[in-house]
């Protein structure tokens, strides 16, 4: 039981120590913490990839989902999403949009780039990668899934209890929140894929053709190849946000969509095309796991602590990755056996 439930138990630790301490937002002293970050971050991530994996929805319904995610965490949890200002920042005077009252900059910094890609969907990239045969595979059994759900709640309320900073949205905006909430977890849960379930939204599987493959002639490119745009993707986008003052909130607001529509259509196109599997879907996490780790050498902690802490800090978590995602390169099956399974 303990060896079916592996990979649940390091999802549900690899969401927070990615999500918050690798990209340098803790600092490694706050490692006690994860009392309360694991069943937010870990329970959200186990929800998301059983509820998807158990539907068939594949990508899609993980980042639909993970979406869905974002939103409660960040509107209900920190309640970040509908303040004025939030961890020292003035977000009226970042891209605000007076008619919803919501920092359009802020929004597509926090729900994109840092939930749905830094905490959801790259931990579960990596974690899917360690165990290649049981990626299409619900991990937990409806009892455990049952607990994930209920660590989830009481770690969202810990943490709302802790994070007190913003008020709660009003009953009118709170409404509005939930209904945001519901569409992307509703079509994401009434999907089902009909093809090879790692590969992405609307894949046919490596190999195939099928409907929006480009042809036999047009192959999907190698891990390698995807590796790197997702580095290029993550640095743009973390280099960019940081510098919102300078650039403008709006200018900054596009780049951040562009990233994503860039990231999607891509990974969505090169789904469809033969050769495309479970490694090139680790590239697209490994990247991105990659660039949180360069990325907390440059992040000031939320606590602070010694510089000499937080380096050496930056450090373990950084080489932890490394080591982690080389342990998971290597278990990954070659270019003629990289196919996933079918759902079941």
């Amino acid at each position: 039981m303990l060896k079916r439930a592996a990979p649940a138990i390091g999802l549900f630790f690899l969401s927070p120590l990615t999500g918050e301490f690798l990209l340098g937002n803790l600092p490694i002293t706050m490692l006690p913490a994860l009392i309360t970050l694991a069943p937010l971050y870990g329970g959200g991530a186990l929800l998301v990839r059983e509820l998807a994996r158990r539907r068939g929805a594949g990508w899609s319904g993980i980042v639909l989902l993970a979406l869905a995610y974002a939103l409660v965490e960040e509107g209900l949890v920190t309640r970040s999403l509908f303040a004025s200002a939030f961890a020292g920042m003035d977000l009226t005077a970042q891209a605000w949009l007076p008619g919803v009252g919501v920092s359009a900059w802020w929004a597509s910094f926090v729900l994109g780039g840092v939930h749905v890609a830094g905490s959801i969907c790259a931990p579960i990239a990596v974690m899917e990668a360690l165990v290649p045969g049981r990626a299409s595979e619900p991990w937990l059994r409806v009892p455990g899934l049952v607990v994930s759900g209920v660590l989830f709640v009481l770690g969202a309320v810990a943490a709302s209890v802790f994070a007190g900073e913003a008020a709660m949205p009003a009953p009118v905006r709170l409404a509005g929140l939930v209904a945001v909430v519901v569409v992307p977890a509703v079509v994401a849960l009434r999907r089902r894929t009909t093809a090879s379930d790692t590969t992405g939204p609307g894949a046919t599987g490596p190999g195939t053709t099928g409907p929006g493959t480009t042809g036999p002639g047009t192959a999907a490119p190698g891990p390698w190849a995807v590796l790197g745009f997702s580095l290029v993707a993550g640095a743009v986008f973390w280099l960019a946000n940081p510098a919102s003052g300078t650039l403008g909130a709006w200018p900054v607001t596009a780049v951040n969509l562009a990233v994503y529509a860039a990231v999607c259509v891509l990974a969505a196109r090169w789904s469809r095309r033969p050769g495309w599997g479970v490694r090139q879907v680790f590239a697209l996490g490994a990247g991105y796991v990659l660039t949180y780790a360069w990325h907390g050498f440059l992040q000031p902690p939320a606590m602070p602590v010694p510089a000499a802490t937080d380096l050496v800090g930056n450090a373990v978590f950084a080489l932890a990755a490394v080591a982690l995602l080389v342990f998971a390169a290597v278990r990954l099956p070659g270019p003629s056996h990289a196919a996933a399974p079918r759902p079941r």
